[in-house]
């Protein structure tokens, strides 16, 4: 199979402005909640909702602004592996932390 068979046989994907417009408004409101979150103490808890708010901002980014949702399976397993490896080194700096 030559690069131009793989190319046709490939399927484009155009996602349409609305959901970006949605994407959009979600980040902002996400955006939003964390700042308000800051006024808030709440302890230690404060920095655990926070990182769940940008794992979740960021989960949208990949899967729609970087198109990570129409990639192959092995793309999709690589940057899954990296995020593990991300919190795991996360969870170890807190860990690190809370036993100092």
């Amino acid at each position: 199979m030559n690069s131009m068979e793989k190319t046709e046989k490939k399927k484009d994907h155009i996602i349409p402005y609305r959901t970006f417009l949605y994407v959009l408004v979600i980040l902002i409101l996400l955006t939003l909640t964390s700042v308000a979150l800051t006024r808030i103490y709440l302890g230690a808890l404060t920095v655990a909702i926070a990182l769940v708010i940008a794992a979740v901002k960021s989960s949208f980014v990949l899967s729609i602004f970087m198109h990570l949702k129409f990639e192959n399976r092995i793309i999709t397993a690589m940057v899954t592996l990296v995020v593990l490896l991300i919190c795991a080194v996360i969870i170890i700096t807190l860990m690190d932390y809370s036993f100092r």
